[in-house]
This record gives structure tokens, C-alpha cells and sequence, in this order.
């Protein structure tokens, strides 16, 4: 038997299979919408770490880098190991694909650091690599004093969007959401800091950086909560309206 709810000259009466079909999509909007608007919080979050984190460069010393809150600002003294490189694969700008530069730099203390110097653009052709060559042998074999936020390496949403460096054959090596220990690996040594630097954007050797918190804003996320939860008053009325008559 159907609902019938009379209302004055009027009788409520939707079927069963459309009240279960509302309250399913209702609650599914719901929870769209209250994913998204925690989505937005976790980024406001990141977002103020972020803006803390401008603040003056601290040095690294002999602390780990995972010691430090994301984004930091740090200084570090080391090496360019500009021979082995890595390209991350992937990375767009302003809709234009290509790489962001990952370089080892050996630190004063033997410690191994990557440092992402920045984006550059894909040459149309997977085998024609960009040239992130560093200064000749006897420039870059001295130490270099550098400025930049620490962070993690991106990850993929999905472990087939994955592909660790090449283990063997020329430098630079192409990877995409590589972890640190696949890039050590690749780099043949012990380990590798937890995080990566991201280069400030007044040192040298570097490319297009103008370094963001990852992904959409808190804004983007907390307007498409509104839209889910727009959509589920839409239902609402559109369930009344459909299902109010005049009685006969």
C-alpha cells in the first residue's frame, strides 16, 4: 500500500518505491556534501601551515627532516649530485604538462636530501627529455647554501598511477609518485631525508616555482558541499511536488 497523508483539499501520497529512492539519494547527497566540507577544513588547514611556514628560514642542522612541521622553512648547506637526477612525471602548470626537477644534494654531515627545483614543460616527446643539466663538474662540486620549505613527495590517488625510477640506464630518470626509498634505490644509496625541499623562488638553479599547498582550495571543496546539499533540497521539494494532489 502506498503512504496518503491528507492535507486539507490535498493528499500526500508518494509510493514506497519512490520514498526509498529519495531517502537513499538524500542520504547519499548528505554525505557528499559533509565529505566535502571536511575535505575543505583538512585543506584550510594545510593552507594555514602553509602561510606559517613562510616565515624565516631556520637551519636544517642535524635534525631529520620529518622532525620539522610540514612546510617549514628551512636552510641547508651540500653538494648537487647533478649527474643522477629525476624528472616527476605528471606535473601540470597553467594546463600545460610536464616535470618537476627532483636533484640529490649530499649535505655537509653525508646526509642525502632531495631538492625540487622547480617545474619545466614537456618537449612533445617522451624520448627528447628536457635538459636540467646543473653548472660544469667544477662549479657544482662545491657546496651550495639553499633556502626552501620542506614537504612530502606527491602521492597518487591510485597505486596504477604509480611508476618507481628505473633501477639501471641514463640519467635523468623519469618517475611518477615515486616514494623516497624507490628513489633511493634508484640512487644506489642508504636512505634519503623523509622529505623533499622545495626550492625558494630567489635561488638559483632552479626553474618555475611558485610552490602552493597541494590540490583544490578550502573554497572549491566547501562550494561543492553546498551544491550536494543544494541537490538534496532540490529532492525534497521535487518529492512533495510530485506527490501532492488534489482530492477528488
Amino acid at each position: 500500500m502506498n503512504i496518503r497523508i491528507a492535507i486539507g483539499r490535498r493528499e500526500f501520497a508518494p509510493s514506497w518505491l519512490m520514498t526509498a529512492a529519495t531517502v537513499l539519494l538524500l542520504g547519499l547527497f548528505v554525505s557528499l556534501g559533509r565529505w566535502q566540507w571536511t575535505r575543505g577544513d583538512f585543506k584550510q588547514g594545510l593552507q594555514d601551515q602553509f602561510e606559517r611556514g613562510g616565515e624565516s628560514a631556520l637551519p636544517l642542522g642535524s635534525q631529520s627532516s620529518s622532525a620539522l612541521q610540514r612546510f617549514s622553512r628551512v636552510s641547508v648547506s651540500g653538494r648537487w649530485e647533478g649527474a643522477r637526477q629525476f624528472l616527476l612525471d605528471n606535473r601540470t602548470r597553467d594546463g600545460r604538462a610536464g616535470y618537476e626537477v627532483l636533484t640529490p644534494l649530499q649535505l655537509e654531515d653525508g646526509r642525502w636530501l632531495i631538492v625540487n627545483r622547480g617545474w619545466v614543460p614537456f618537449s612533445g616527446y617522451r624520448e627528447r627529455l628536457p635538459d636540467i643539466a646543473l653548472p660544469p663538474p667544477e662549479s657544482s662540486s662545491l657546496a651550495v647554501a639553499l633556502r626552501g620549505r620542506l614537504d612530502d613527495l606527491p602521492s597518487a590517488g591510485l597505486a596504477s598511477g604509480r611508476a618507481a625510477p628505473e633501477m639501471a640506464g641514463r640519467w635523468p630518470r623519469v618517475t611518477t609518485y615515486p616514494t623516497i626509498a624507490e628513489l633511493a634505490g634508484s640512487l644506489a644509496i642508504d636512505s634519503l631525508e623523509p622529505r623533499v625541499l622545495l626550492l625558494d623562488a630567489d635561488q638559483p638553479d632552479g626553474y618555475l616555482r611558485d610552490w602552493q599547498p597541494p590540490g583544490m582550495s578550502p573554497q572549491t571543496h566547501w562550494s561543492y558541499a553546498i551544491q550536494w546539499w543544494s541537490f538534496g533540497v532540490l529532492l525534497i521539494v521535487l518529492y512533495v511536488v510530485l506527490n501532492l494532489r488534489k482530492v477528488r
